[in-house]
């Protein structure tokens, strides 16, 4: 998986943990899309992809995108992720556990880069 695409299914997966998408998150995700995509893209293939997740899938296939996502990026890019999944995750004035939970996922895995 690409590092757009990586990004597009970590942001869906973030904004699900909780079990509601506010209009807020899914701004978000389009303005990442925007970045990531200048052009239109269909996504309907990814979105079958992570709808097609189980609940109890979430965490495995979340962390296979960490890694996808590294390997086809930057720190510098990282770096712009982290600001985009922290954006999305304040994006309703609550941060849950479960959101928590995932960010601290990406924290960890790419924060001892800039140790």
């Amino acid at each position: 998986m690409n590092k757009t695409i990586a990004g597009y299914h970590l942001l869906m997966i973030l904004s699900s943990v909780d079990f509601r998408l506010h209009s807020d998150e899914e701004k978000v995700i389009r303005e990442y899309l925007f970045q990531e995509f200048p052009f239109h893209v269909n996504l309907d293939k990814q979105m079958e992809i992570i709808s097609n997740l189980k609940h109890d899938d979430w965490e495995n296939h979340f962390l296979k995108c960490i890694d996808d996502f590294h390997d086809d990026s930057t720190e510098r890019e990282r770096m712009s992720f982290l600001k985009f999944a922290i954006h999305l995750a304040k994006a309703d004035d609550v941060i849950t556990h479960e959101e928590n939970h995932y960010l601290q996922k990406l924290f960890d895995a790419w924060d001892h880069e800039r140790e």
